[in-house]
């Protein structure tokens, strides 16, 4: 065997280098082979084939050569009709010899030898094997037709004046034409629309039977009537328009077989032309074909992409983004994969929609799709998710490839993206805006369990409205509560604002104090010229520039207002300044003299940071004169600033040292270690020393290190919060760090559970009875249905058992769609919320964004739906600080600096105040807080509903006048909503149906009476509530709990809350009103001289949360 190493030995290196200095010199001795592939292309025929077909401008041109050939045929027989000059004669020879000149019978002749030479060549290009597939086809067979007589007049010159159908020639430039177009697509690479395909073809194929049929009736009559070309096109527009009218006629029967071969032939081909043609505007119809490039470059536009439009979506965004009045000329395209809605049709057909919006049906992943949208030239692309989907993430993973795919198209475009799941967000880090579902949906829920109805605040501030909901309503809180709701969030240029500019170089709460005195408008933050982040309430140190933008709450902006002269207006309010009664005061007379004011020394004083202390002067003083309250400073005095609690460290809240020892060892300041997903703003909070062992979380299983079993056990010194979750998901982080900011009194954390099921022993080992608030997340599995809007049926069922169950636990729940809202707290006969349903409906008719603001659940805070946040991203095309506002007011972002939301509760030691604006003083010139809105209950006088009548009428008319004379005794200090509460309309509707029953009883037979009479004593002696409240009861003794806090639970009087957003100076405070604080940043008043581990620990805080914050 010989060995292959010896057989084949390696080359030495020498020869290895001469090879590389010699090239190819080295490889004349060689024996090894040179190898050309793709040889077969470099053959005459294939490079024919190469510039004659493949190679698209060669052939493109070659087709245009072509077609030009073609149309010079038949140009050249026209040219010889004319110039022939009819004989007379019936004979048959004229139809097949005619009068040719030579120079003309000379270009015929060219023409017919470069056509056939052509047509031989391609086909033989083309040749496949099968010769009889190109002798056979109609083209060849036309074009030997045409050009053989001619070539064969060359050698027979008595055939030269032999008539040859040189007009069939124009069905071969129609084919022409046709393959030139595709030729041409393919060459500038841009695809026409199919439909402009169809109408060229359908014109040149009724063109060529009009030409056909002009010369074969013109040269058939040559023999008859003698017709010229003129009256042969006059017979053919005629007879194919089907006029008829007869005063051209052909004679000879050749003609007139002639006539019915073309009239044949036109109804088989236009029909299929036609149907063609309809089929692609229906399927054009379907798409929503093109935006023109000379629209999109000469009118402005955006394209909205979605995965699945529906009515709802798109008419909140259609009003919000239209809502504004530079907008009205921009145009919407709509981008989406599946057909057109039947609703979505119906309302775009509508004038007022028809003319803006453009719905194409295309992928936001194809090119084409995004060409035809003109999406490189578009102002700016929304790009929403599809929130009724079964898998979110997968519905977030298609959200993604969408903004890819845009931003790889058209990378100059805006984006606006829409995000369900957080940890998602970081791959579309590039868009202009986002929003991320999950993260504001949490966050408010958690802000509605420490600010009430953070939610409504919120939805309120970021919908377009003029405040003109409910003005029409005899309720007095409904009018209030909806002119209130006009109010939004603009800004201005400080030097070029009317309601600022004089507050150049003063305080920022200065400012805002004063511009809401003076024009009812409320500052609530700045940015400075040069840096990107918003400050809310920079507090009293910040010094305003003129070139700061302002940021302000008002019913409408600055350059919508007018403003009048000040001195008319001085003298219209001086005779009626002091007359007013004490139920209403003018703003002028609220704020006392500088020179006679009594400053309090109070004011200034320490306080707890679980609310500002609005304490009372001393008694001395309060003999003297009324209540008055400290002026605020155009520039804050330092000393003052830095001796306040809530400027130093406002931790331990009037705590005993024992209290604060023990709570100092259980906490700490600090950055949560771990993040649950990419993209989470880090934010200061409290902390606990050791982390806390897995088995300890679970509450209702005991462990070696605690042997409790339910909440009550553990003894918490505060209320409970519980989040009823399917999953404990990334977003409950933003659920808990709100409730867990540094800026939270430690004696005021709420413990918090997570409920991952809810039966009823896991809701009562929780502590629901003694919860403060209960939070139910719209559950994701069920958030797909076939019908849309049963999406929260689970939902809405599961929180209203809680409610029956639980009549006066707070419960705070989130839905998939508004119109849902209405079933929340559900009573069928309940006489006031069918008043709320049909004000509901007045409202929607008027073409209000907010009809559903009056339902009670939305306007207490119990209930929002994240689709209204929609408008959030909307906005922010127009108002592009309206998210980064909104993420600082709940939470979700910390700036260094920047204020935050909190509240206060008016008490009786509160009321000495009086009015809005004496507030407003109150907080600027002590804390630096700044008031943007109040929430206020009222008691709810209702006809009770059927499942809780537990009296008789009788009992009803006699409790009746003593009814109301404690209601009148109990709200007498009511100055703002007394006169409408207390409508005694729905009292008496309730005490005529009593009465209607009554009056039935005699009526019905004497079995009848016998049982209604029956259940009266069944419904009177064993009330719904009082079953449920048994059922209850006897669970919680079974599971060894006590009851008494379920007993206080459902001691409930009926309430109804709503929103007053930054309400007019005059508005009177009243007992438990909640008011809404923007409060400055405790860190940014940290004396540097104090060297306190306290203080070093905040210092390093704020240098780690800037460079943190600009992730």
């Amino acid at each position: 065997m010989v060995d292959l190493e010896s057989e084949v030995p390696p080359l030495p290196p020498r020869y290895r280098f001469r090879d590389l200095l010699l090239g190819d010199q080295g490889w004349q001795n060689d024996d090894r082979v040179q190898v050309e592939f793709y040889m077969n292309e470099n053959t005459f025929k294939e490079r024919l084939k190469l510039f004659f077909i493949k190679n698209q401008r060669s052939s493109l041109r070659i087709r245009l050569f072509n077609f030009s050939l073609k149309l010079l045929s038949c140009l050249l027989y026209i040219i010889r009709v004319l110039l022939e000059n009819p004989s007379q004669g019936n004979e048959w020879s004229h139809i097949f010899w005619v009068n040719r000149s030579l120079p003309l019978w000379g270009l015929q002749v060219s023409v017919a030898l470069i056509s056939l030479f052509e047509t031989i060549l391609l086909g033989y290009l083309s040749y496949k094997g099968n010769i009889w597939e190109q002798i056979l086809r109609i083209p060849f067979i036309l074009e030997i037709i045409n050009a053989v007589p001619f070539i064969i007049s060359i050698f027979w010159p008595s055939l030269r004046n032999l008539f040859v159908p040189v007009f069939l020639n124009c069905w071969l430039a129609k084919h022409a034409l046709e393959n030139m177009i595709n030729d041409l697509h393919r060459a500038i690479q841009r695809t026409q629309s199919a439909m402009f395909n169809q109408v060229l073809i359908l014109i040149s194929t009724l063109l060529c039977l009009i030409f056909t049929c002009i010369c074969g009736i013109q040269h058939l009559e040559r023999i008859g009537k003698k017709l010229n070309l003129f009256d042969s096109l006059y017979f053919c527009i005629v007879t194919f328009s089907t006029v008829g009218f007869g005063d051209v006629t052909p004679e000879t029967w050749s003609s007139k077989l002639f006539v019915v071969a073309m009239i044949c032939v036109a109804l088989v081909v236009l029909p299929i032309q036609f149907e063609q043609l309809a089929y692609l505007w229906m399927e054009r119809q379907k798409s929503g074909g093109n935006y023109s490039r000379h629209r999109a470059q000469t009118e402005k536009h955006v394209v909205l992409c979605v995965s699945s439009l529906k009515i709802d979506l798109l008419m909140d965004f259609l009003n919000e983004f239209y809502a504004h009045p530079r907008l009205q000329d921009y145009y919407v395209v709509i981008l989406c994969p599946t057909e057109m809605d039947v609703q979505v049709r119906r309302v775009l057909q509508i004038p007022m929609w028809s003319q803006r919006v453009i719905y194409l049906q295309g992928s936001a992943l194809k090119d084409q799709d995004l060409l035809r949208a003109k999406m490189d030239d578009a102002e700016a692309c929304f790009i929403l998710s599809s929130r009724c989907e079964v898998d979110r993430t997968s519905s977030d993973h298609q959200t993604i490839l969408r903004a890819w795919a845009v931003k790889d198209f058209a990378p100059n475009c805006p984006l606006y993206v829409q995000i369900l799941k957080p940890e998602n967000k970081f791959h579309i880090k590039f868009a202009d805006h986002v929003v991320c579902e999950e993260e504001f949906k949490y966050a408010m829920l958690a802000l509605n369990c420490i600010c009430p109805a953070t939610s409504t605040l919120i939805t309120l501030l970021v919908h377009t409205s003029r405040g003109q909901e409910g003005q029409q309503s005899p309720e007095q809180w409904q009018k209030m509560y909806g002119r209130c709701s006009g109010n939004e969030v603009y800004h201005i240029v400080l030097e070029e604002s009317t309601f600022f500019a004089e507050y150049e170089g003063k305080s920022f709460t200065y400012a805002s104090f004063h511009a809401h005195k003076k024009f009812g408008v409320c500052l609530i933050g700045v940015r400075r010229e040069d840096n990107k982040n918003i400050l809310l309430n920079p507090g009293p140190r910040y010094i305003m520039n003129a070139t700061d933008i302002c940021f302000y709450i008002n019913i409408t902006k600055e350059e919508n207002s007018a403003f009048k002269n000040q001195d008319q207006q001085k003298r219209s309010n001086v005779p009626r300044s002091f007359y007013h009664g004490p139920s209403r005061l003018p703003v002028h007379s609220i704020i006392a003299s500088m020179g006679t004011v009594a400053i309090d020394l109070q004011d200034t004083s320490c306080r707890s940071t679980s609310g500002p202390t609005l304490s009372l002067p001393t008694e001395g003083s309060k003999e003297i004169r009324r209540p008055s309250i400290a002026p605020v400073l155009e520039v804050a005095d330092t000393s003052s600033i830095q001796t306040c609690d809530l400027l130093s460290d406002q931790s331990e809240d009037e705590t005993t040292p024992d209290e604060e020892m023990s709570s100092n060892l259980e906490y700490a300041k600090g950055y949560p270690p771990y993040s649950p997903y990419i993209g989470s703003s880090p934010t200061f909070c409290h902390l606990l020393h050791e982390k806390v062992p897995f088995c300890c979380l679970r509450l209702d299983k005991s462990c070696q290190h605690n042997y409790y079993e339910d909440a009550k056990a553990y003894g918490f010194k505060n209320k409970l919060i519980i989040v009823a979750a399917e999953t404990a998901g990334n977003g409950l982080y933003n659920f808990i760090v709100p409730l867990r900011a540094y800026y939270r009194p430690k004696k005021e954390l709420n413990p918090i559970v997570l409920l991952l099921d809810n039966p009823l022993d896991d809701l009562l080992r929780c502590g629901v009875t003694f919860a403060a608030n209960m939070v139910v997340v719209d559950k994701e599995s069920t958030m797909s249905a076939e019908e849309d809007y049963m999406a929260d049926a689970k939902t809405i069922v599961n929180v209203q058992t809680l409610f029956r169950l639980f009549s006066s636990l707070s419960i705070i729940t989130e839905l998939t769609h508004p119109a849902n809202m209405r079933f929340m707290q559900f009573r069928a006969k309940d006489c006031y919320s069918l008043a709320l349903s049909k004000l509901e409906k007045k409202e929607r008719e008027k073409g209000s964004n907010l009809a559903f603001m009056f339902r009670l659940p939305f306007a207490a805070g119990r209930v929002f739906s994240i689709s209204m946040l929609d408008t959030l991203l909307y906005q922010s095309f127009v108002k592009d600080y309206m998210i980064s506002i909104t993420r600082l007011l709940l939470g979700l972002d910390t700036t260094p600096g920047s204020g935050f939301l909190c509240s206060m509760k008016i008490t009786e030691d509160d009321l000495w105040i009086r009015t809005y604006a004496r507030l407003y003083q109150k907080l600027c010139s002590s804390t630096g807080d700044v008031p943007i809105g109040i929430y206020r209950t009222e008691s709810q006088k209702l006809a009770t509903s059927e499942s809780q009548i537990s009296i008789s009428v009788e009992e009803w008319e006699d409790t009746k006048d003593s009814k109301e004379q404690s209601h009148h005794r109990s709200n007498h200090r009511n100055s703002t909503s007394s006169d409408q509460s207390d409508h005694p309309l729905l009292r008496r509707k309730s005490m005529q149906w009593a009465r209607r029953l009554s009056r039935k009883g005699p009526k019905h037979s004497g079995k009848t009476a016998e049982k209604i009479t029956q259940q009266r004593l069944n419904l009177y002696r064993r009330s719904e509530r009082q079953e449920l409240a048994e059922l209850v009861k006897n669970r919680m003794k079974h599971l060894g709990l006590s009851t008494v806090g379920y007993d206080e639970m459902n001691d409930h009087q009926s309430t109804l809350s709503y929103i007053l957003i930054n309400p007019s100076p005059d508005t009177r405070l009243e007992l438990n009103d909640v008011v809404y604080l923007i409060r400055p940043d405790p860190l940014a008043y940290l004396p540097n001289s104090e060297p306190s581990r306290k203080n070093s620990i905040c210092n390093a805080m704020g240098q780690d949360s800037r460079e943190e914050t600009q992730l």
